[in-house]
């Protein structure tokens, strides 16, 4: 069925969902609330760490990546649970494959940090 709704008011329902769906992720996810808490505290490090736009840009936006991935993996979660909560093989996977997302995303928040931080501070 097609939404008859069309031009800005599209605009602002959508805005509405994604809201939505950020106070779900802060309500019902622990991860997302500790990595948004994270990245927030990371701010003024950042601010610090960075010495140029592009700077600022992989630090903060390294901390962005992994909210996007965990929320991504939150759906998934949810989905695979609304599906059904016994225990099987492919709902095991899909959870493992989203956490292992996650883990990626923080590594390479990780690796940005530590990048910048060498080129700032180390030998050279």
């Amino acid at each position: 069925m097609a939404s008859d709704v069309k031009g800005l008011t599209r605009i602002l329902k959508a805005c509405g969902y994604s809201w939505a769906g950020l106070r779900a992720a802060w309500r019902y996810e622990a991860a997302f609330r500790q990595e948004l808490l994270l990245v927030l505290a990371l701010i003024p490090a950042a601010l610090w760490l960075g010495r140029n736009p592009r700077d600022y840009l992989l630090l903060l936006g390294s901390g962005v990546l992994v909210l996007i991935v965990e929320l991504l993996n939150s759906a998934v979660e949810a989905v695979t649970d609304r599906v059904g909560l016994e225990a099987h093989e492919l709902s095991a996977r899909a959870k493992d494959l989203g956490s292992a997302a996650v883990m990626l995303s923080l590594a390479l928040m990780a690796a940005v940090w530590a990048t910048l931080a060498w080129l700032r501070f180390g030998p050279g």
